[in-house]
């Protein structure tokens, strides 16, 4: 991840400026005042630029040696801080290789430079672990950055550069994690390795072994779990800070592999399916950045996590498991796991968040649903609620986030589809707004009078086309970001 600082002047041989264009004329965008746009632009007409969104174009210069211009789309009074988020990630992406540079994107207010910021420190990255031989050709992201800017060297330019370098450090190790394969990440190991920089941050951190889960009757996990060699986990952070403002919780799926089990799933793109875990990396990443930045919000995060796999000994299609409080489910589909393990996680939530007081929301992130990327594509996630005022809370965090949610419905005419004949609910519903059925299904495990949102992020999780903007090919951490945010907002 690129370090991030500020000055007003420039500091290195690489400058980053933006450049915008309408009814085919072109304009550059940028911070620094002394850049003589006039060559450039004539120079950049030559070159075929366009000025098209995240469109980059390097050109070699002699002071700075390198101008690296990249696309803001059609000219505006000001751009929209997402706009310059992902136009600064992209940049960097195209500066791999380089160890430092200036970013001279245009930007009239702090947060617009915050988002700046955090376009570069996002888009610093890549993923080598697993890279034997070919480890060495693979080049290095950005190492730092300076933006060029007369707001950060005030205290709340410094802040937003801190922030911005923590909820990137996390989002890298939600990237992480996704993109593990699921040989070297089980519950387990996921579990320790979490409480390793949970114990460094100083927050508590407790791990429910199998034998723990069964002997206490979280059914919805164990039953998951119980076709694979890796036994399931829940890991249970806490961050606790003096005289909080609000109680939080936050629950996520961490199916580490989803074969389907006996239901098993299709040969081509199963490879995806370690992705699956990427709820749970999400609220324990959100948890770091909320310890790091030091917010008065108390928050416990449960991490329920298992491996769907085909045995001897995995669920069938017709068994009934008993979810955690006394529930029982009758397992129609086993590929619809993920939310029978956070049904669990979500009552246990509850139960702790009431001794504590009582949680002023509730939360879910889970890559749930086939249905969510049907309904909404491969970028943009759902949120469902049985509270419209935290609905509406976090959409507005999902504004100074940048990410892409949409909010979808809860139809009372589809709980009926979950009706079963021999059990208190089956796990499977009607197909038709599966994605809504799935909310459904969790909606019956939440009390009515907690505040509780429902985030399905199955497919902007895992990013299997081409980078853009500030997202890699890969894990992408979505919902970390607008976590944070909405945590500012209690």
């Amino acid at each position: 991840m690129a370090t991030l600082k500020s000055s007003e002047k420039q500091s290195s041989d690489i400058l980053v400026i933006g450049l915008s264009q309408k009814a085919g004329k072109l304009t550059i965008e940028s911070s620094n005042s002394t850049l003589n746009a006039k060559s450039l632009l004539a120079t950049l007409e030559d070159l075929g630029a366009t000025g098209k969104s995240e469109e980059v174009t390097k050109v070699p210069f002699t002071s700075p040696r390198m101008i690296v211009v990249v696309g803001l789309g059609e000219s505006e009074k000001e751009f929209s801080s997402e706009t310059l988020r992902r136009a600064a990630g992209c940049a960097t992406r195209s500066l791999a290789g380089h160890k430092v540079a200036d970013f001279a994107l245009p930007h009239k207010n702090s947060a617009q430079f915050a988002a700046i910021a955090e376009g570069i420190a996002l888009g610093a990255y890549n993923f080598t672990d697993f890279r034997g031989s070919t480890k060495i050709d693979q080049k290095a992201p950005l190492n730092s950055a300076n933006i060029i800017s007369k707001i950060g060297g005030s205290s709340e330019g410094k802040a937003s550069l801190k922030r911005a370098e923590i909820i990137a450090a996390q989002t890298h190790l939600v990237r992480n994690l996704v993109n593990t394969p699921p040989s070297h990440l089980t519950p387990d190991s996921f579990s320790q390795t979490m409480k390793k920089i949970a114990t460094s941050l100083k927050l508590k951190s407790e791990i429910y072994t199998h034998t723990v889960l069964k002997s206490k009757g979280f059914g919805g996990i164990t039953g998951v779990g119980q076709g694979s060699a890796n036994p399931p986990r829940l890991f249970h952070v806490s961050y606790s800070p003096a005289k909080p403002k609000a109680r939080i919780a936050l629950v996520g799926k961490g199916i580490t592999f989803d074969s389907g089990g006996l239901a098993l799933k299709p040969a081509a793109g199963m490879e995806a399916m370690k992705s699956d875990m990427a709820g749970a990396a999400s609220i324990v990443a959100t948890i770091f950045a909320a310890a790091q930045l030091k917010l008065p919000i108390a928050i416990d995060g449960w991490a329920a996590l298992a491996e769907n796999m085909v045995s001897d000994t995995a669920q069938r299609p017709s068994d009934v498991i008993t979810i955690y409080g006394g529930k029982t489910i009758e397992v129609l589909n086993p590929d619809a796991e993920g939310r029978l393990v956070l049904a669990d996680a979500l009552v246990k939530a509850q139960e702790v968040g009431k001794k504590a007081g009582g949680l002023d929301a509730l939360i879910d992130v889970a890559t749930l649903t086939g249905a969510q990327g049907i309904a909404l594509g491969t970028r943009t996630a759902a949120v469902m609620t049985n509270n419209e005022e935290l609905s509406d809370k976090f959409m507005k965090a999902t504004q100074v986030s940048g990410e892409l949610f949409w909010p979808m419905p809860l139809p009372e005419e589809l709980r009926a589809s979950l009706d079963s004949p021999v059990a208190d609910m089956a796990n499977i519903g009607d197909r038709q707004g599966g994605m809504l059925v799935a909310g459904l299904f969790l909606k019956e495990f939440v009390e009515p009078s907690v505040p509780w949102i429902h985030l399905d992020i199955a497919f902007p999780a895992f990013n299997d086309r081409g980078a853009h903007g500030y997202t890699s090919v890969g894990g992408t951490g979505v919902s970390v970001r607008s976590l944070i945010s909405l945590l500012e907002s209690f």
